[in-house]
């Protein structure tokens, strides 16, 4: 299939570098340039603008940070410039209310977030929610099962989105616990070394936690999900109990300490969020 990916963040470039492995034929594009050089390299095409991209394309796929970086894409230039037999597929973490809209506005919409890292997306181990016209979502077979076998498909886009805040927000709440189980396990005396042989293969920290208990433990800052990010997807989940009338005490927690942490390191991953429960050095005049 031809294909234009639009966004070149780390998400963008494992899913363009997917659909490359694939053998689909990419043209990448990103507001700003000069992330794309290993995706040339490996046989993409780097578009100067979002029209040049999705000139000619089968499928236009949109991997960016929020709402208003879809919004100003999606509903600016790409709805200019594309055609209406194109499938547009938007792989965002965005508000289920804008995937309506983007299903109202674009005649062969679907939204297909994902659920894994840059890793498990170039591994081909992520989990992708897919929700759509279920004819939609045929034509894009060819698509979406190079990029994983697990596949999760949803009636309506909103559902998708719904779908992946929900996991989203269980992770984040689970890297504040965990960060809170570390400090109160430093707070009584236990060195990291024993924390790790503690909980490092304890089942009562979530499979999912895994792959950041490290980074948890040691306030690592590297890693794909910023703590920006992370504030932005818990507000998301709060936004969607609020409509329903739910009220989500720990949730609004959780979005205030990512905000917290946000402040500090904004580029960092959420695994950051355990530097608000380290002791502070005291302070010397």
């Amino acid at each position: 299939m031809d294909i234009a990916v639009l966004g070149m963040g780390r998400m963008g470039q494992a899913l363009a570098g997917c659909l490359l492995e694939g053998g689909h034929r990419v043209r990448v594009w990103n507001r700003t340039t000069g992330k794309a050089g290993r995706l040339v390299s490996a046989g993409a095409e780097e578009a100067r603008s979002v029209a040049e991209a999705v000139h000619g394309a089968g499928v236009v796929v949109t991997m960016l940070a929020d709402d208003a970086a879809v919004r100003a894409v999606a509903l600016g230039e790409l709805r200019a410039s594309l055609d209406a037999s194109t499938s547009y597929v938007d792989c965002s973490t965005v508000s289920p209310a804008l995937s309506g809209e983007l299903a109202e506005v674009f005649p062969r919409f679907v939204a297909m977030p994902v659920i894994g890292g840059p890793a498990a997306v170039s591994a081909r181990q992520a989990v992708w929610l897919v929700g759509g016209d279920a004819d939609r979502v045929d034509r894009l077979g060819p698509m979406i099962y190079s990029l994983s076998d697990t596949v999760r498909r949803y009636d309506t886009a909103p559902l998708a989105l719904t779908a992946k805040l929900t996991t989203n927000l269980l992770l984040l709440s689970g890297v504040v616990a965990l960060a809170e189980a570390f400090a109160v396990g430093r707070s009584g005396g236990l060195e990291d070394d024993q924390l790790r042989d503690l909980l490092g293969a304890s089942p009562v920290v979530a499979p999912g936690l895994h792959n950041r208990f490290d980074s948890v433990l040691t306030g690592t800052p590297d890693g794909w999900w910023t703590t920006a990010l992370g504030a932005k997807d818990a507000g998301l989940a709060l936004e969607i109990a609020c409509a329903a009338g739910v009220e989500l005490p720990q949730a609004e927690v959780v979005r205030h300490l990512y905000e917290a942490a946000a402040s500090r390191h904004a580029d960092a991953d959420i695994s950051v969020v355990t530097d608000l429960y380290r002791r502070q050095a005291p302070t010397t005049s």
